[in-house]
């Protein structure tokens, strides 16, 4: 039910779409979550920069399933990519995933030149 409702969705905006907006996703997961804790961290007394760059770790891999769409529908296209022979299907959604890591990979590497906080003096 949940992979025919994503299915139908690229298939009613096409997958170069789907690609564009699975990094995008990604990326505003990532900077959204991290600046927002920042801001929370900076209201509770704690160093805020310090907290956006831990926060960006740990946010990476759930920004790459919030921009797929849940892991699930993934799982299941790529066993039905390997089971049933469907490998458009399974290409399609090994570029998606790839295009969601991209955007997360971008939102960190952001996050990192914003925050310095891998510069130790």
């Amino acid at each position: 039910m949940i992979l025919d409702r994503a299915v139908d969705r690229m298939r009613e905006i096409g997958f170069f779409p789907s690609f564009i907006e699975s990094y995008f996703m990604a990326l505003g997961v990532l900077l959204g979550g991290s600046l927002i804790g920042g801001l929370a961290s900076f209201l509770t007394g704690q160093p805020p920069f310090t907290a956006i760059y831990r926060m960006s770790a740990s946010l990476r891999i759930w920004a790459i399933v919030a921009a797929i769409g849940g892991t699930f529908d993934t799982f299941y296209s790529f066993e039905r990519g390997l089971f049933d022979g469907d490998t458009k299907d399974l290409f399609k959604q090994f570029l998606l995933i790839m295009s969601a890591t991209g955007g997360a990979q971008t939102g960190a590497l952001l996050i990192n030149w914003l925050t310095q906080e891998h510069i130790s003096s």
